[in-house]
């Protein structure tokens, strides 16, 4: 019986040192995948990030909601595609996709993390026009928008505050209109402008995988960028992989891609010497 809480002592040590360095800084979390889909992982996510508040580092979960968004516009029987991974958004569907990000979705996150014992506040990017951004392409994908510039005003007094920010990724552009903007590319941007400690997507992949499909735990953004170009970083991955570049190259120390199928998966990675995921960082 000794020897179980000896483990459990055991574990807390090889924390500690990870607490100590991480404590007062800000890390941004992209929520999203299979961690969104399946209750007991999202109990454990909201569980993660309250833990984190609460010795000392602040949590910013930025979240998509793409099959919650779907099954949505299939109820209400309005179209949709995906042109180049990101779903074609008519006037309609955006306003379908609104009402399930910042109204469904962002909700039900805060009420999870508030239920663990922390303090969140759910936002959305046109808030204090947090996020700004334009049409990528209105006759091809409507109001699929992309960021061009982040307030972090917002987010910034809301964890001044003690509280707990969870950002729904729709933005405004100059003309008031409503935007669709992928989640990756949000975290990302959000991640630089209040100048994170780091960026982790919670995705449906362990990581980022070598020639022979094998983790790899640490890598430089220069190699990353070389497995792009030689094809063993593709499909779906290459623009997550591109939006950490960003990511890296706009000052954010490392870049975290792990897998959310795994219970406590951000803790794992951020306070334990192995990690179970990818990290990306700069070239020291």
């Amino acid at each position: 019986m000794i020897n179980k809480y000896i483990e459990k002592a055991q574990i807390l040590l090889e924390a500690l040192p990870y607490i100590q360095k991480f404590a007062g800084k800000t890390i941004v979390i992209k929520y999203g995948g299979a961690a969104m889909e399946n209750e007991a992982l999202q109990k454990s996510v909201a569980v993660d990030i309250v833990l984190l508040k609460f010795v000392g580092i602040n949590p910013v979960l930025v979240h998509g909601g793409g099959k919650e968004i779907t099954t949505w516009l299939d109820k209400l029987n309005i179209e949709t595609e995906f042109i180049d991974g990101l779903r074609k958004t008519s006037k309609q569907a955006m306003e379908v996709t609104e009402m399930v990000l910042t109204g469904k979705v962002n909700k039900a996150i805060v009420g999870l993390i508030n239920s663990a014992g922390g303090k969140a506040i759910g936002l959305s990017g046109k808030d204090g026009n947090m996020i700004q951004g334009k049409k990528i392409n209105e006759a091809k994908l409507g109001h699929a928008g992309q960021v061009t510039k982040v307030n972090p005003s917002v987010i910034l007094d809301t964890i001044e505050k003690g509280y707990i920010p969870v950002i729904s990724t729709v933005g405004v552009d100059e003309n008031n209109e409503t935007l669709n903007i992928n989640a990756d590319y949000v975290a990302s941007d959000i991640a630089i402008a209040i100048k994170a400690e780091k960026l982790i997507y919670l995705s449906n992949v362990e990581g980022i995988l070598n020639e022979k499909k094998e983790i790899i735990k640490q890598i430089i953004a220069e190699e990353a960028e070389e497995l792009i170009k030689t094809g063993v970083i593709s499909g779906g991955m290459i623009p997550k992989i591109t939006s950490c570049l960003e990511s890296i190259q706009g000052g954010v120390n490392n870049v975290h891609i792990i897998s959310g199928e795994i219970n406590h998966s951000i803790l794992l990675e951020l306070f334990t010497d192995y990690g179970i995921g990818t990290m990306i960082k700069k070239k020291e």
